[in-house]
């Protein structure tokens, strides 16, 4: 792993920085970023799209199409956790001598940037976390810069490159690479049974978590009703803030958490012990309590008043593929989820099936089959929590499939489960078995989202 000294004078004598792997989501916000700052910037990518097309309205030349001519008269080579490292790009600037890095190293230098550096880490709820935090901190005037999972529509994207001293960041757990960041506000949300088929253990994984924390220079912000964070909590020196529910000595409290309308909840914050004010959501489902609870624990303890937090509560809508509305389909509602772990599918069908609709049909692509056969138990109990279950085939990702575990072994324990073989076939079921009255819910992290964009006739 580079070393923080390493990181932090990563863009020294740099002018010249080349993206490989552009388009996404993830490189898209650093690219604002350093633009903003100034560096000449290239990148490239195999496909076209909305992306590339904003990045060249900031000056970058964009390349579709990977070739080793990319990289000439570029001094760092920065590669997406997609892009292999057989990559044409990389394997040319390697042989010129050109310095190469993984974009979350990148992303811990530009963590170094800003005196307020908000990262926000946890199992569950990161996207929606950094996004409330983002849009508190918009609303109230202080211009941050953010780097987010997932698209915000107040920002217009994944991210942006602001004029404040705030950078708020999605810090990931995956493969470790949230050890790069530099915080000055690490939050803690929650930590569950995920990416163990890295970690190996609960253990490993609570361990990471504690580095990551450790890295703090000021604050630790702490989910007080999750007993694995309050652990990870209990061996750390920082300062710590704590939010919650059921924790009568949390210093930021939701009580009187209600339904203001079908789905959407709302709060009395308690901070301190005093009354605050009400804290109204406009995202669906009562485990964005929590979210909203960071959001003002974080903010408020930065300065802005309780009606700054209330403003973006109310303001915030939910980002890309977060109970994202597609459209209808024969009349029925079309919802696409991120979610896609047991916990996450617990949540969002509980918000569904909270909203009123004759039926709850879940659209199920699981993801990586490591997950699949460790939580196949838990993810048969959640799904069943639909009035309908149809379950696509196992997207590997970046697993190879050994045969160990199939789609028909999870369609196997859900009563009444429809295996299809597609996602044109999941949204083909859809349209020929689906009408008014059905809430229809398209729920994973790979591509299933496109079933959602057949069922309601948009375009992929």
């Amino acid at each position: 792993m580079t070393t923080m000294t390493e990181t932090s004078r990563l863009l020294d004598g740099v002018k010249h920085i080349h993206f490989i792997g552009c388009g996404g989501s993830g490189m898209y916000p650093l690219i604002q970023i350093l633009a903003a700052k100034g560096y000449e910037l290239s990148g490239s990518d195999v496909l076209e799209g909305s992306i590339p097309g904003y990045e060249r309205k900031l000056g970058v030349k964009v390349t579709i199409g990977h070739n080793a001519e990319n990289v000439k008269g570029a001094d760092l080579v920065v590669y997406s956790a997609a892009i292999a490292h057989s990559n044409v790009e990389v394997s040319a600037a390697q042989a010129l001598g050109i310095p190469t890095v993984e974009r979350s190293i990148l992303l811990g230098y530009v963590s170094r940037l800003y005196p307020k550096s908000i990262c926000v880490a946890g199992t569950h709820g990161k996207t929606t976390a950094t996004s409330l935090i983002t849009t508190a901190l918009q609303l109230a005037g202080r211009d941050p810069s953010a780097v987010i999972g997932g698209k915000l529509p107040l920002i217009g994207g994944y991210g942006k490159a602001g004029s404040g001293e705030h950078i708020a960041i999605e810090a990931c757990e995956f493969s470790e690479t949230f050890l790069h960041l530099a915080p000055t506000e690490a939050i803690l949300l929650n930590i569950d049974n995920d990416h163990l088929d890295y970690y190996g253990t609960m253990e490993n994984l609570k361990a990471a978590f504690r580095r990551f924390c450790a890295l703090s220079s000021d604050k630790v912000y702490v989910n007080a009703d999750d007993q694995n964070s309050m652990e990870v909590a209990a061996t750390l020196t920082q300062p710590l803030v704590t939010f919650g529910i059921n924790s009568e000595t949390a210093d930021f409290r939701a009580v009187n958490v209600h339904q203001h309308k079908p789905g959407f909840y709302g709060f009395d914050l308690v901070e301190k012990g005093a009354a605050a004010g009400q804290i109204l959501l406009s995202a669906p489902g009562r485990h964005n309590v929590y979210n909203a609870l960071a959001m003002c624990a974080v903010c408020r303890t930065l300065g802005l008043t309780v009606e700054d937090c209330a403003a973006a509560a109310l303001n915030f809508k939910g980002a890309g593929r977060r109970f994202e509305i597609y459209g209808e389909c024969n009349g029925a509602l079309v919802v696409d989820d991120y979610a896609h772990h047991p916990t996450e599918l617990e949540a969002t069908l509980k918000t569904a099936k909270s909203m009123g609709y004759k039926r709850v049909v879940a659209v199920h692509q699981p993801f990586t089959f490591s997950r699949t056969r460790a939580l196949l138990n838990e993810f048969a109990q959640v799904l069943q929590l639909a009035d309908v279950v149809v379950l696509t085939p196992i997207l590997g990702s970046r697993e190879v499939d050994d045969g160990s575990v199939k789609t028909a072994d999870l369609a196997a324990k859900i009563p009444g489960c429809i295996e299809v073989d597609s996602l044109e076939a999941a949204a083909n079921w859809v349209k020929q078995n689906c009408g008014a009255g059905d809430l229809v819910l398209t729920l994973g992290c790979g591509d299933v989202y496109k079933a959602s964009k057949m069922m309601t006739g948009q375009p992929l």
